[in-house]
């Protein structure tokens, strides 16, 4: 249907449906069920089929990405897993500083490592550099660092021009959302090079000239599921528990012409909804806002809370 496509590892459904939107919208038609983007993509405007929605979500994706990633990126899943060396006192590379690579960030910092971040974006490399945290170029540190972890959702990220520079069994990974932030194919048919698979899902790669190897893992796809088993099912919680409610109010208000053939975001309510129903699996209460204070913010004492464009 769309050629010249080969996804090796797409994350979820949302990640299909914001690579076919884009680049095939006229093809979109031939999409069967509701998807779940996020609000990032809900400015396209395509033409469903009739009685077909899509409702986007707001902080399950965010909260996905910030602690999902934390927990399953390096102690004690996926590196630790792969690998089982020592984190504390390597230099760290991650690339990338969004909420996956700040979640990395963290995770490897707290485990010891010395991490330096790469960055495009001003506002992130700041962020960055308030945590005390290096924000250099991969060129700056490619010789030098023992890991590398690319977080971008942007393609050809690390290089294998880059990875003829790593010093000797320097660990290569990706937690982005696909497979071609690292450049597996100018690995695999780079001349002379041997591959050694130490055990599924990590590889050994020997170039002909140093007779240095790097360690991939994964084969360049999402380590934290290639390596380890994701994210923990708290976190898969709040994203499922947000779609099954996005489905109900579809099916809810489906006579009603409340939703005409577009991508939505889902309401702000719904959302504080999911966030909710997990309070008290961690014995949290929340505090109630008196009508007097809810009129000072000009919010319902219900919620939302927070105006649309608010970024948790």
């Amino acid at each position: 249907m769309f050629q010249g496509w080969q996804p090796r590892h797409p994350r979820k459904g949302s990640h299909l449906v914001g690579w076919v939107l884009p680049c095939a919208t006229a093809k979109a038609k031939q999409i069967k069920h509701p998807y779940f983007i996020p609000d990032s993509l809900s400015s396209i405007k395509i033409t469903l089929p009739k009685q077909q929605h899509a409702v986007g979500h707001r902080w399950p994706k965010d909260f996905d990405n910030l602690y999902g990633c934390r927990h399953s990126l390096p102690v004690p899943d996926g590196l630790m897993r792969a690998t089982n060396v020592m984190i504390a006192g390597k230099i760290a590379v991650v690339c990338g500083y969004g909420n996956v690579g700040k979640s990395c960030a963290a995770a490897l910092k707290q485990a010891g490592a010395r991490v330096i971040v790469t960055e495009i974006d001003p506002i992130c490399a700041l962020q960055a550099l308030m945590e005390g945290i290096p924000v250099l170029t991969l060129e700056d540190v490619v010789s030098e660092a023992d890991n590398f972890v690319t977080t971008t959702g942007n393609k050809n990220i690390i290089m294998v021009h880059h990875m003829k520079q790593m010093k000797n069994n320097a660990i290569v990974c990706n937690i982005g959302h696909f497979d071609n932030e690292i450049d597996m194919h100018g690995l695999e048919t780079y001349p002379g090079v041997k591959r050694f698979t130490i055990k599924p899902q990590t590889d050994r790669w020997v170039f002909p000239e140093t007779n240095n190897g790097i360690l991939v893992l994964a084969e360049g796809r999402l380590m934290n599921w290639g390596c380890a088993t994701g994210h923990p099912s708290f976190v898969m919680s709040c994203s499922f528990t947000n779609q099954v409610i996005a489905q109900l109010e579809l099916w809810k208000e489906r006579g009603t012409g409340k939703y005409e053939k577009k991508v939505y975001v889902l309401p702000k309510h719904l959302d504080e909804k999911v966030a909710a129903l997990h309070l008290g699996k961690l014995g949290a209460k929340l505090t109630k806002l008196s009508p007097a204070q809810a009129a000072y913010i000009s919010v319902p004492v219900e919620g939302p809370y927070k105006p649309l464009h608010y970024r948790y």
